[in-house]
């Protein structure tokens, strides 16, 4: 149990600061324990980022003005050009089709497209390597978002969480999406209390990428608004925990030596040259790191 006296925690903000690797585990790994089943299986999400002061927000709100007029033209065109640009470069596997809204979402996300999904992991240790693997901000606070999704769920509508309980599930898969939401005109409905409606889904396995980093997909109904914004409004459901700039260096080794780096979490030589160039990078407090 984290003591909160001690650390640093702004209620107001729903901040945490911690101090130490030992006490960062504590924070991310704390209520865990699921009395039901007897394990340590925790009903929590996690995101990085490189600069604590990145708001947590998807890439169509980041595209600034006037986005919520760009998300159907966005994804409309996207559909329309995707089909043989993916077979010719093999970008998926050769099994998958798209062959629902969901799956379009996904992909158009997977590939850098700005969409109202927001990337989460399962994974503690992944979230803590996006917030310490970039050399430009590792001088800055780095920050953690850690969600309850099986909180956030419970506000969704009833439609919505029978779908869960009929399948005993927690997180919803595309497939089971689509029988409630099956285009942006559905999922852009706005009827219903905005404050409450996020939900989290898996994506398909669309490569080894989204199965190392243990990813998750987050999406708001109706009007698509800053994800900050919403937990501002939902405070009892997140927590962003920060990470001191003086701190990462150790965090980024000791993520290297548990085998979570570049060359893990995104397969191919990409990855590999990435983890390669910065296990050689000097770092301020010792020097020439090496293999």
């Amino acid at each position: 149990m984290v003591d909160r006296k001690q650390s640093e925690f702004d209620k107001e903000e729903h901040t945490l600061r911690v101090r130490s690797w030992s006490e960062l585990q504590d924070v991310l790994f704390e209520d865990s324990w699921n009395q039901k089943i007897r394990r340590h299986r925790s009903k929590h999400v996690f995101r990085g980022h490189g600069r604590s002061e990145f708001e947590l927000a998807s890439g169509l709100v980041r595209l600034g003005q006037g986005y919520h007029e760009l998300e159907k033209h966005l994804l409309r065109n996207f559909k329309k050009y995707a089909d043989s640009s993916i077979r010719q470069q093999g970008s998926i596997p050769d099994s998958f089709t798209p062959i629902n809204f969901w799956h379009w979402m996904s992909l158009a996300q997977h590939h850098g497209l700005p969409t109202r999904l927001v990337d989460w992991t399962y994974s503690p240790l992944v979230a803590m390597h996006f917030a310490c693997s970039e050399q430009s901000n590792m001088d800055a606070d780095g920050a953690i978002w850690k969600v309850d999704f099986d909180q956030t769920h419970e506000l969704l509508p009833h439609s919505l969480r029978s779908i869960l309980a009929e399948q005993g599930a927690h997180v919803f898969t595309d497939e089971m999406l689509s029988s409630q939401i099956q285009d942006l005109d559905q999922l852009c409905d706005s009827s219903a209390d905005q404050n409450s409606q996020v939900l989290f889904f898996e994506p398909p396995s669309l490569s080894t990428r989204i199965v190392n980093q243990f990813a998750c997909f987050s999406v708001q109904i109706g009007e698509c608004r800053s994800m900050t914004d919403w937990l501002s409004h939902q405070p009892k459901l997140g927590i962003k925990i920060v990470i001191p700039s003086d701190l990462k260096w150790e965090i980024r080794d000791k993520l290297d030596q548990s085998n979570i780096s570049e060359r893990v979490l995104f397969p191919g030589l990409d990855g590999l040259c990435t983890w390669l160039s910065r296990q050689y990078i000097s770092s301020p407090k010792h020097g020439l790191d090496g293999i």
